[in-house]
């Protein structure tokens, strides 16, 4: 449904994106992951023909965003980082205003702001000004209209940017809603939890380029192996609790004296797990604590964007 191929964009002496890729398939979330300044708002912009690319093509719902922008635009929705409400009118207005704006026609606009006010949970708010929604209602108002002319694919760009944590959780369900219904989205965003949680797959775009793809799943496997941790119930025993997991692990271990920790990685979770518990019990070792825990997409984050800083 996106396919950029070797997308390249400079402003000035600044290289904003140098041989941007992506394909993202019909009906899915797709997240876009990269620190400030890696290129992921010139990308959308391009996609959504609001900027055309120095060098390289893209393709958005079988349309070319140069040559067919028309095309593309009559069918995307674009929702920005602030939330493009006019708080003086109510929910209803302006959801009418924005599909006047779409060329819909007024019984047309009155039909879709109903349908959509119904779909967001906004219906029994419909008639307050948007000046007075929560945080997270306005989002869900934004998202509203950007599904006025029922687009195949949805770009948000910092969706939940700003929001307290039950404005983010609002959103985040309406974007789930979104994509069981078909939807194709591509997101932008710097809140990795909320990239683990929605997208089905991600890329990682650093100084203007994908340095790494694939599934959340995927990129920690790929990038970190798991840590094996066990926590000691007596401090002075850590040491021999990091003696055995040098055994079983596949690396060297760390010791956390103030969290009484010992972690090591390892590739074969379930039997370093099952090994280091028969070796604590032999050794007469008490753990309070031991399990597997994966690496966050945090620590992938990082530890890719280092990788490609280098």
């Amino acid at each position: 449904m996106i396919i950029a191929e070797s997308l390249t964009r400079r402003f000035g002496s600044t290289t904003a994106l140098d041989g941007f890729d992506l394909d993202v398939p019909a009906g899915t979330v797709h997240g876009l992951l990269g620190p400030n300044g890696a290129g992921k708002t010139t990308a959308v912009r391009i996609l959504t023909t609001l900027l055309r690319p120095d060098a390289g093509r893209a393709r958005v719902a079988g349309h070319d965003v140069v040559r067919e922008a028309d095309r593309v635009r009559a069918r995307i929705g674009l929702v920005g980082q602030q939330a493009a409400v006019d708080e003086q009118l109510t929910g209803r207005q302006n959801l009418e205003m924005f599909g006047r704006l779409h060329h819909l026609g007024a019984a047309t606009a009155r039909r879709r702001a109903r349908d959509l006010l119904d779909r967001f949970d906004l219906a029994e708010a419909a008639d307050r000004p948007a000046g007075k929604y929560s945080g997270g209602m306005r989002r869900r108002l934004d998202l509203a209209a950007g599904l006025l002319t029922d687009p195949v694919v949805l770009f948000l760009d910092e969706p939940t940017a700003g929001l307290d944590p039950r404005g983010r959780a609002e959103v985040w369900r309406t974007i789930r809603s979104l994509a069981a219904d078909g939807t194709t989205v591509l997101l932008t965003t710097q809140y990795l939890e909320e990239a683990d949680q929605l997208a089905d797959a991600l890329a990682v775009i650093d100084h203007g380029r994908v340095v790494a793809a694939g599934t959340s799943d995927e990129l920690k496997g790929r990038l970190a192996d798991d840590r094996l941790d066990v926590v000691v119930r007596d401090p002075e025993r850590l040491g021999e609790a990091a003696a055995l997991l040098a055994r079983v692990g596949d690396g060297e271990p760390r010791v956390d004296p103030d969290r009484r920790l010992a972690s090591v990685p390892v590739r074969d979770r379930v039997a370093a797990l099952t090994e280091v518990a028969r070796q604590l019990t032999t050794n007469g070792v008490e753990a309070e604590d031991i399990g597997v825990r994966r690496p966050t997409l945090d620590e992938v984050f990082l530890a890719i964007t280092a990788r490609s800083a280098a």
